[in-house]
């Protein structure tokens, strides 16, 4: 599809130095999760919002963690909803330049979140800026939530504040890295506790005890058993949903009898799959272990669950989507599955609005490593994308 005078009038707005200015100064601005120091990159992002004169809203979700809406007026049909978030995984080891320092170097700014999702948030941010003007049926908004590597407190305290919204969406795209690449489908995401309650006693005499650490490996190996059985059903996109034991920690000694053990696995979902169902699966699956005849309790728990989501294909929003990234310069590429997770689960799910996900940089080459960088080129493009879609939608 040829570009319109209107649309070029837009595009030619976005402003390469403008992009990579905000990209800097949002990766200069800590915001490691855990402990959730999502402040600095919350007044960079305000600050840079209000700057361009967009409607810059905040609203606490825990002390010193706000979410962040930026939006700019249309009409009063749907609207468009540009989603991210605004913490990063921790620094870790074995970066050659400063993590927190937007180094510019050969086209890619360097810096933990550049890519996942620093770089996101600052082309949606310009592309906001650049359909000022524009005749739009509906506003647009960049949502920029909180705790997205953890346990998703800041899409949950959005979700809660627009159950019933007064404004509606005809589309989410969900700004994460994805090599430019138009996603229509991602995996989704739990975490699941085990803990596994014995009797402790001196190892002299194990059989005076209830060995925690036994019962959570007979646990550890139902769910490797589990793992192997759901790779028989994988989605066409997306693969099985698969289960991975990540933490395992019980025993004060050892010469003492283990009286606690708890294991933390991962279980990633599929669409239309049930958390709910996930833990009473396990839950069952344990059961049928008979850990009480060695004395044994158990407790589940599942601190953290991110839907899975799946827009068809021709979808309005994805096919818009589509055919704007292509216009706006992006490199030729299915229509594709993420088997990482996001919030964008959440809008699907709850919110019942179509959801994409596309953005600049990689999560696979480049998100939660050292070195962590995007490229200037992929955020000129998203920023792009995103300002057609919004175009060609509203």
């Amino acid at each position: 599809m040829s570009l319109t005078p209107a649309e070029q009038k837009v595009l030619d707005r976005i402003d390469e130095d403008l992009l990579v200015q905000i990209t800097q100064d949002l990766v200069r601005a800590p915001g490691q999760n855990p402990p959730g120091e999502e402040a600095a990159t919350v007044a960079a992002l305000t600050a840079a919002g209000r700057q361009l004169g967009l409607d810059v809203r905040t609203s606490p979700v825990e002390p010193g963690r706000d979410n962040v809406s930026i939006t700019l007026a249309g009409g009063n049909d749907p609207g468009l909803l540009l989603l991210g978030h605004t913490d990063v995984v921790p620094v870790g080891d074995g970066w050659t330049v400063d993590p927190y320092g937007g180094l510019l170097r050969d086209g890619r700014i360097y810096g933990r979140g550049a890519s996942d999702m620093k770089g996101g948030l600052a082309a949606s941010l310009v592309a906001l800026a650049s359909l000022r003007g524009a005749t739009l049926s509906g506003p647009v908004e960049l949502a920029a939530v909180v705790d997205e590597e953890e346990t998703g407190k800041g899409i949950r305290a959005y979700i809660a504040a627009n159950q019933h919204p007064v404004r509606q969406y005809a589309g989410c795209i969900t700004a994460e890295p994805t090599d430019l690449q138009t996603i229509v489908a991602a995996r989704g995401d739990s975490y699941l506790q085990v803990s596994v309650h014995g009797r402790a006693s001196h190892a002299g005499n194990p059989d005076g005890g209830a060995n925690a650490i036994y019962g959570a490996a007979a646990v550890v190996a139902e769910i490797e058993r589990l793992h192997k059985e759901l790779a028989a059903t994988p989605h066409p996109l997306l693969g099985p949903a698969t289960w991975s034991v990540g933490q395992i920690n019980g025993g004060t000694g050892g010469s003492i009898v283990p009286a606690d053990c708890v294991i933390v696995a991962d279980r990633r979902l599929l669409p239309g799959e049930s958390p709910a169902d996930v833990l009473a699966d396990l839950d069952r699956r344990v059961a049928a272990l008979h850990l009480e005849d060695r004395g044994l309790t158990v407790e589940l728990a599942m601190p953290m669950e991110m839907p899975a989501f799946e827009t068809p294909e021709d979808a309005d929003l994805i096919q818009i989507t589509e055919a704007a990234r292509f216009d706006a310069g992006g490199p030729p590429m299915p229509l594709a599955g993420w088997t990482a997770a996001c919030d964008g689960g959440y809008i699907a799910r709850d919110l019942g609005v179509p959801v994409v996900v596309l953005g600049p940089g990689s999560v696979t080459t480049q998100a939660h490593r050292a070195d962590e960088s995007v490229a200037v080129a992929e955020l000129v493009t998203a920023a792009r994308t995103y300002a057609l879609t919004a175009l060609r939608l509203l």
